[in-house]
């Protein structure tokens, strides 16, 4: 399973976290580091902390945005030490860690890591499934970015060790997360069109509705088949004058 698990950083401003993210990857049997928009990369600061992980470094992806990181992954996991105003699912590293590694083991499992400065935004932590926490002193519970890659890293290595690959028992794939999102804007312009949603004052509408359909994990079927009743609903009322 830890072959299916990729580690995101975003927008990373130091080069040396890239590098430590590199190796505390490696040395916890796990290989796929993306990057999201970084500051400063490549760098040499970045090959000086890889050391001995230089092929996980050769193979680090580098894009644009987190929706890009994230759109062929089935499970969304972001890492978070704030409370939100709208409760999501969270748990510590532990927990997190085991729920990780009962996916099955045909799925794409992401981990998203925030910015040194102020972590992850609002609406990127609204595309997770589950956000995770690590406990630390409550006082000061900043942990230097690679040295949280380090320990989430290390618990699911601890975790998976002589642990089976679970098997899909849905009869379909789960929807990967470029497919749920679409879903999720053609429905937001719906309901918009229709003056559920006010666009210049949406509330929190959206926001639960995407807590939602994380909390169900639909399936890809599941998904395509909403998309196709918001086409349908689209399309009749353009053809209603509506």
């Amino acid at each position: 399973m830890l072959e299916n698990i990729r580690v995101v950083l975003v927008e990373p401003s130091h080069p040396g976290n890239i590098g430590g993210a590199c190796r505390a990857l490696k040395t916890m049997g796990l290989s796929e580091l993306w990057v999201v928009n970084p500051e400063r990369y490549p760098d040499p600061q970045a090959q000086w902390r890889a050391a001995g992980a230089q092929d996980v470094l050769d193979n680090v992806r580098v894009c644009e945005t987190v929706d890009e990181a994230i759109a062929d992954c089935h499970w969304v996991v972001g890492t978070s030490t704030r409370s939100r105003s709208i409760p999501w699912p969270i748990g510590d590293v532990n927990e997190v860690a085991a729920n990780i590694l009962r996916q099955p083991s045909s799925s794409q499992v992401v981990i998203l890591f925030g910015r040194e400065t102020n972590g992850l935004s609002n609406e990127e932590l609204q595309r997770c499934h589950q956000h995770l926490q690590i406990p630390a002193n409550p006082d000061y519970p900043s942990l230097n970015l690679a040295m949280a890659v380090q320990v989430v890293c290390y618990e699911l290595h601890r975790q998976a060790e002589g642990r089976a690959p679970v098997e899909a028992v849905w009869d379909r794939a789960p929807a990967p997360a470029a497919q749920t999102e679409a879903m999720l804007v053609g429905l937001e312009t719906l309901l918009e069109r229709v003056d559920f949603l006010d666009p210049n004052n949406p509330g929190k509408a959206m926001v639960r509705l995407r807590r939602l359909f994380t909390r169900v994990e639909p399936d890809e079927t599941e998904v395509q088949m909403l998309r196709g009743i918001v086409r349908h609903l689209t399309t009749a009322i353009e053809k209603g004058g509506g």
